[in-house]
């Protein structure tokens, strides 16, 4: 795990990682005080859930983890309040599973309505205080859709315009109350 400082953008890296090296996980922080990296690949699809406190770097693995294993989720986080992890693909199948983790307790809860289609591939953004946003993708084939969820109530909408192309394997990130 590298760690940037923001105030001179140096580069530490940390002396306790991931509890299993992984691949195609997700990640997702409540500002000012932790980092979470949800699911992945590691020799098989995890449903870990690693947590890192921002105030000495410690790492604990969550006791309750994803709802099921799963690889190339998408992660964003309503700070202060929960962390969503949506789509990404368990076994041999896509999903449309958004987990959601309660900041108070690490409590884990399955929203209702997950997302529009069964997707992997995809990147989560969020303006905090409001909606998480999850985009792009492969459902059948690589798609440009734009799903919000608003904060208020885990309600799904899907955009009217979403990206500019289809895109798979991106990243997202967000200037929360801006952009």
């Amino acid at each position: 795990v590298n760690k940037f400082a923001f105030s001179d953008d140096s580069r530490t890296t940390l002396g306790t990682g991931l509890s299993a090296a992984s691949q195609a996980l997700a990640g997702a922080a409540n500002s000012g005080t932790a980092a979470y990296f949800a699911g992945g690949y590691a020799g098989s699809k995890v449903t870990t859930v690693d947590k890192f406190a921002f105030s000495d770097d410690s790492r604990t693995t969550l006791g309750t983890g994803l709802s099921a294993a799963r690889s190339d989720l998408a992660g964003a986080a309503n700070s202060g309040t929960a962390a969503y992890f949506a789509g990404g693909e368990e076994a041999s199948a896509k999903t449309a599973t958004v987990d959601k983790f309660a900041f108070s307790d690490d409590g884990r809860t399955t929203l209702g309505t997950g997302l529009s289609a069964v997707r992997d591939g995809l990147a989560g953004a969020a303006n905090s205080g409001t909606a998480a946003y999850f985009a792009g993708g492969t459902e059948v084939s690589i798609v440009a859709t734009v799903n919000k969820f608003a904060f208020s109530d885990d309600g799904r909408t899907t955009l009217g315009t979403g990206l500019s192309a289809a895109r798979r394997y991106l990243a997202g990130a967000a200037n929360s109350g801006t952009l």
